[in-house]
């Protein structure tokens, strides 16, 4: 189970999941600010005010990573603290911030890898129409070039854009994350004009950065499974994989729509927005492609009378994230869930692994998230055991060396998350870290699985788990 010399083990975070200071610097609300503070819209009205406080607590958490072993950590940058408004020049100390903790990590030998967009868009675009207005993806392209005038001498690894479908459909179809709108057709404006953003923002990268510098993707693209080689469910899946996964890879990686994609969804919109020149815009070389997986998708072709919203795995709604896909029933899959309620299931994270080899070879991939939360709780001695965890990242980590064996070129694995932190509309209720926080006192204390993974990270083999 040796993996190559060079791979790179990560873990990875978000800015507003973890910084904290939200008023401080001349940082602006984003939708997240918006939204958390919105009664009715997190669990227990929570929000990301202080967060885990990383904002003041870099260097502790910096130290922490060098301690357990990692090599590379991925974070976002928080757009509105470092273009307030989404516009114009950037304030200086916002972009302090991040260059410091480029510092520190470097001075730890720890590999830094920027997210340039994690979900927390300036509400000041947002009050101007957010992401289904073309202007938004204009405005990152001068956001991207800012950052990339400031950190690209040191920092080597950039992603534009995490998790598109997210801001796109959970955002503005279902409205379960920031902004919080149901409208359908906008969720799909808002789709391309993120495609355009990424395809903008880097080719603003490319001009401002040295050539070594890798420019990636981060894309959840689903593992979308029918329950039948029925017609009708395959079918389904069909519909489901354009959506989740086309709708992306599509002009990003070959720069079309698919076409199967424009058909289902034509009752919805007439994508006249996709302006002459976009595609070829979007269509941007890239260096690598990230891929965050959790757990696969089921589906069949609908009961035609089966009444009110079908589950999906994205949080309850009355409104569906998947526009067109009326005629499309979700399932559980069957096995393990952790405490999201998401099957555990590794073989899906090589499907996923082997699907992009083929669907785009030659580019290296890099798995950008991959984690569990479970309901750890300290032990009467201080410890947090979470053996569920380790046995989530073997058979994950095991997925991944696997697709190596068969092919993949498979360069780093960021694990999800690197401490316990604000999980959106879940709030705190929700621990994704290797490392616990207590929320009252903000005290990190490594989980087993922290000290299990620091030592796959140091020996670049996984250790043994207790009954694997």
């Amino acid at each position: 189970m040796s993996f190559p010399p060079a791979f790179l083990w990560g873990a990875a975070t978000s800015a507003y999941q973890i910084e904290g200071a939200v008023r401080e610097g001349g940082r602006t609300p984003s939708i997240w600010d918006t939204f958390s503070h919105t009664p009715g819209k997190t669990a227990g009205g929570e929000t990301g005010d202080i967060a885990v406080d990383h904002y003041h607590r870099f260097r502790e958490d910096v130290a922490l990573m060098a301690e357990l072993g990692l090599k590379a950590y991925r974070f976002s940058i928080s757009w509105p603290r470092v273009q307030p408004t989404g516009r114009g020049p950037a304030v200086q100390v916002g972009l302090d911030f991040y260059r410091r903790l480029v510092d520190e990590l470097l001075s730890a030998g720890i590999k830094p890898a920027i997210t340039l967009y994690h979900w927390d868009l300036p509400q000041e675009l947002e009050d101007a129409g957010g992401w289904p207005e073309r202007d938004t993806a204009l405005r990152f392209a001068e956001y991207a070039q800012i950052v990339g005038e400031a950190l690209g001498d040191r920092v080597e690894h950039w992603i534009t854009l995490n998790e598109p479908w997210c801001s796109a459909f959970l955002g503005y179809g279902s409205g379960v994350h920031a902004p919080g709108r149901t409208e359908p057709a906008a969720s799909l404006r808002a789709a391309h004009h993120l495609n355009l953003a990424h395809g903008l923002g880097t080719s603003a990268l490319r001009s401002v950065m040295p050539a070594r510098n890798s420019i990636a993707v981060s894309l959840n693209s689903s593992v979308v499974r029918p329950v039948s080689q029925d017609p009708a469910d395959l079918a389904a899946a069909r519909t489901i994989d354009d959506l989740a996964n086309g709708v992306f890879h599509g002009p990003m990686l070959h720069g079309v729509y698919p076409q199967t994609l424009l058909a289902a969804t034509k009752s919805v919109t007439d994508w006249s927005y996709v302006q002459d020149g976009d595609l070829r815009a979007i269509h941007q070389p890239l260096d690598a492609l990230g891929l965050n997986y959790y757990t696969p998708t089921l589906v069949s072709a609908a009961d035609p009378e089966a009444k009110g919203p079908r589950a999906d795995g994205h949080g309850s709604s009355a409104h569906s994230p998947w526009p067109g896909a009326d005629n499309v029933a979700f399932h559980q899959t069957p096995g393990e869930r952790t405490e999201m309620g998401w099957t555990i299931d590794p073989s899906g994270l090589h499907e996923l692994i082997m699907r992009y080899t083929r669907e785009a070879p030659g580019l290296p991939l890099y798995i950008t998230e991959n984690g569990a939360a479970y309901d750890d709780k300290p032990d009467p001695d201080g410890r947090v055991h979470d053996p569920e965890r380790i046995a989530y990242l073997h058979g994950h980590l095991s997925a991944v060396r696997q697709a190596i064996t068969d092919g993949a070129d498979v360069r780093g694995y960021y694990l999800w998350s690197l401490m316990d932190n604000f999980e959106w509309a879940y709030g705190y209720g929700k621990r994704f870290g290797a490392v616990y926080v207590d929320y009252a006192t903000l005290e990190r204390t490594p989980k087993s699985s922290a000290l299990w993974y620091g030592e796959a990270a140091r020996s670049g083999t996984l250790p043994p788990v207790e009954g694997v």
